[in-house]
């Protein structure tokens, strides 16, 4: 089964990682609008690199998961 396929299953049947996946959409569309910006204050820039950060955190945690249930399904490729 492939990743996408797990992922798929996930935010069906797994609210933890449905609403982990949500939060990344949501610091995804913040991301985009500080990057349509053509100046960024200081506060601006914290707040990207904040935001990148968590991103990159909760897609660590979704792939996790992903992993997880692979395993426990014998879903690895």
């Amino acid at each position: 089964m492939t990743e996408e396929r797990i992922k798929e299953i996930l935010l069906k049947s797994n609210e933890t990682f449905r609403k982990i996946h949500q939060e990344h959409q949501q610091c995804e569309q913040s991301l985009d609008r500080l990057r349509s910006k053509s100046f960024l204050t200081e506060e601006e820039r914290l707040e990207e690199t904040r935001l990148k950060k968590k991103k990159l955190r909760l897609k660590d945690e979704m792939y996790r998961m992903i992993l997880e249930y692979g395993k426990r399904t014998g879903s690895n490729e």
